[in-house]
């Protein structure tokens, strides 16, 4: 764990999640998030799909926003 994640966030904990360029390649759980209570990490392709996704083991739906 870096030190940036010393305080991981709660993995899933909310439904529909922004994401920026900057957060790309975009997984979910989202890397600042806890792994040991959530699904494995699913890499979702979120620019070849308009911009939006929706990850397949929890059904959190991604926005990307420039």
């Amino acid at each position: 764990m870096t030190a940036a994640n010393a305080h991981p966030t709660q993995a899933n904990a909310e439904q529909r999640y922004v994401v920026h360029r900057s957060d790309l390649p975009l997984s979910c759980p989202l890397p600042s998030m806890a792994l040991w209570n959530s699904h494995p990490r699913v890499y979702l392709p979120i620019e070849a799909e308009g911009g939006e996704a929706q990850c397949p083991y929890c059904g959190s739906h991604f926005v990307l926003e420039d």
